[in-house]
């Protein structure tokens, strides 16, 4: 042991801090990486409160570092293991009857920042905290068996179900990152930052993700409303304000693509409100925007309707009224398509996409605004 503390400590600094490094990236992996290859399980003989030297190993949701292990111990006896990484948040995985998450009886479990742990039963009724009911579902767990255990900056829940064959419709969350536990009184969960459908096959070990119901539908909701409210009004208002000097050829464009964005966003607001009545999720908000937008929007057509003649003594009050209304309208759409992308966890690239056309809106516009104040 001397010999190779002497030959590190003769080696130049900065080799000395190369291997300083890659120990503590040993280390770290070591300490948060849990994989089918690996036998931390092994280590956990003492705590798991059954035997788990058959159990079989998938990784059923890689982007969160979920992995289950799991074998049939008996006729009608499962044994699993669930392990994720402990972000000082819940994790959950549940059985579901028909793929979706609501109608599910799941297994919850969390450590506090006390270090304290606990695991409990849930019934997910709904999509809101208050219609997922602790301590419910039908879920049957052998007695004496279950426990979750804190280990290398890692979480396991291990339980043992009887049934006969457990569902392989999987729904996993994880809650959201250093949030509170829930209380000792109501066991409430908050709202999950992510979740997943996995359709699971216990034999080979294989899992596939599966889409949830209307997320076709809810993906044309988006798309639609973000291209009609969110693209097209704000290129419209752009060429009535910056292309006046082409004759009557603005107003034609200004209204054609104006009207284009109105009967594209409406589509999108019907799409929605099919949604809302064929699906249980708490949007009241989001919806109520929607409703504002397409109030403004209906108000825009009227007033367009009912235009004034330029030399009419009221055509500087309409002005006012049609530009304000037009740019109140534009906010509350850029700020609802942002809002609905963060309620349909629809990912990175969809506030990446919007956000890089937002962008290029706002550097064009104000290179034009710049171009009009020195022509001024």
């Amino acid at each position: 042991m001397m010999k190779k503390k002497t030959l590190i400590m003769t080696l130049p600094s900065h080799l000395q801090f190369l291997l300083i490094l890659a120990s503590l990236h040993v280390i770290q992996s070591q300490i948060i990486q849990d994989s089918c290859t690996t036998s931390s399980i092994a280590n956990l003989n003492a705590q798991i409160l059954f035997d788990v030297s058959s159990l079989s190993c998938s990784s059923v949701w890689s982007s969160e570092g979920f992995m289950l292990r799991y074998s049939q111990a008996g006729p009608s006896l499962w044994s699993f293991v669930l392990s994720a990484p402990n972000t000082n948040s819940y994790v959950a995985m549940g059985f579901s009857p028909n793929g979706g998450m609501i109608g599910s009886s799941a297994i919850v479990g969390w450590v506090s920042g006390d270090s304290s742990a606990a695991m409990r039963r849930y019934y997910l009724g709904g999509k809101t905290p208050s219609q997922v009911l602790a301590d419910q579902g039908n879920l049957q767990f052998l007695p004496n068996t279950s426990s979750i255990i804190s280990f290398s900056s890692q979480m396991y829940l291990a339980f043992q179900l009887n049934t006969d064959l457990p569902s392989p419709r999987l729904v996993f969350a994880v809650g959201s990152r250093n949030n509170q536990a829930p209380t000792l009184s109501s066991f409430r969960l908050t709202a999950h930052r992510n979740q997943i459908a996995v359709g699971f096959n216990y034999a080979s070990g294989e899992g596939s993700e599966v889409s949830y119901p209307y997320s076709d539908l809810k993906r044309i909701h988006g798309i639609l409303n973000a291209v009609g409210w969110g693209v097209l009004l704000p290129i419209g208002v752009m060429i009535a304000r910056y292309l006046r000097h082409v004759d009557r050829l603005w107003l034609y464009a200004h209204s054609s693509i104006q009207l284009s964005g109105f009967v594209i966003g409406f589509s999108g607001i019907i799409t929605g409100l099919i949604l809302n009545d064929r699906i249980d999720i708490n949007v009241a908000k989001h919806k109520a925007i929607g409703l504002i937008i397409i109030t403004l929007g209906c108000l825009q057509v009227i007033a367009i309707l009912i235009r004034p003649s330029k030399d009419s003594k009221v055509r500087k009050y309409w002005n006012w009224y049609h530009h304000n209304v037009g740019r109140l309208l534009i906010l509350f759409a850029i700020f609802n398509v942002f809002y609905g992308i963060y309620l349909a966890h629809a990912g990175s690239e969809w506030n990446v996409t919007y956000g890089v056309f937002l962008g290029i809106i706002v550097t064009i516009a104000l290179s034009l605004e710049l171009r009009l104040l020195t022509e001024d």
